[in-house]
């Protein structure tokens, strides 16, 4: 089953269910930063959702209560599409100067 997930200002596709939403974001071509190569330890795969949003993992929550940022944004790694969804992409790589970062194991 597939759904469609919209980027803002990039488009829609649809995306397999299950798939991790931050290399559902970069197969459209958006160079979505994840520096710590998907283990929700850098924060950088910021993502705001306009659609309802999936329930935390522990890892994304605690990473994001460490940091005091729970709520602000949600951590693109940490999530699998699961329905549709629209979201907004808030770091990416090329306006932070760097290389995304290592590959996101699925």
């Amino acid at each position: 089953m597939t759904f469609p997930v919209t980027i803002e200002n990039v488009g829609t596709f649809d995306v397999e269910e299950g798939t991790k939403l931050v290399r559902a974001i970069e197969a459209a071509g958006v160079d979505i930063s994840h520096r710590c190569g998907g283990k929700a330890r850098c924060t950088t795969c910021r993502v705001k959702f306009h659609t309802d949003e999936p329930e935390y993992l522990d890892a994304e929550k605690e990473s994001l209560e460490e940091d005091g940022v729970l709520g602000q944004f949600r951590l693109s790694c940490q999530i699998r599409v699961d329905r549709p969804m629209h979201v907004e992409v808030l770091m990416r790589a090329n306006e932070q100067g760097w290389e995304p970062g290592p590959e996101v194991e699925e």
